[in-house]
């Protein structure tokens, strides 16, 4: 799956400021939005998920993959990725501190999978993570997942 097929540039934003997590959450959330994906309920729900369970969704050092159930707040599939300006803790010992925010919508349990797996390899490769890093606008980021996409 190429990434930068399923993010607008409406749906990046680099160089956020962030004071804590859910700063970092909330402007993950406001992509989804702006983008249609979402409502701003889900953006709570996300919030309220990591209150719940902790800082489960940071899976990879500084990733986290910001996201909540199926739910009515859900209008279709997709994401958004924000890189911060400066790291920020979510309290996770192994992974901390986060750059990089991905916020992940469904409207099903399965409907994300592919995003799931097409953001596994780019985790996988720490050059190719930290050219996303250091990609300075959204159509830097967009080049970059392009570019790495698997050819058809």
């Amino acid at each position: 799956m190429d990434l930068a097929e399923q993010l607008p540039e409406t749906a990046i934003a680099t160089h956020v400021a962030a004071d804590d997590w859910r700063a970092a959450i909330r402007a993950a959330g406001e992509r989804l939005v702006a983008t249609g994906v979402t409502t701003d309920a889900y953006t709570d729900e996300m919030i309220a998920a990591v209150e719940e369970h902790g800082p489960y969704i940071v899976i990879a050092p500084g990733f986290a993959l910001a996201h909540s159930r199926p739910s009515p707040a859900v209008q279709r599939t997709g994401i958004s990725w924000v890189t911060l300006a400066e790291p920020v803790a979510f309290g996770s010992k192994a992974n901390d501190p986060v750059r990089l925010v991905v916020g992940l919508a469904a409207t099903d349990h399965d409907g994300h999978l592919e995003i799931m797996a097409a953001l596994a390899g780019i985790l996988a490769d720490d050059d190719a993570f930290q050219a996303l890093l250091a990609a300075d606008s959204p159509t830097a980021v967009r080049e970059r997942l392009a570019a790495l996409a698997p050819a058809a």
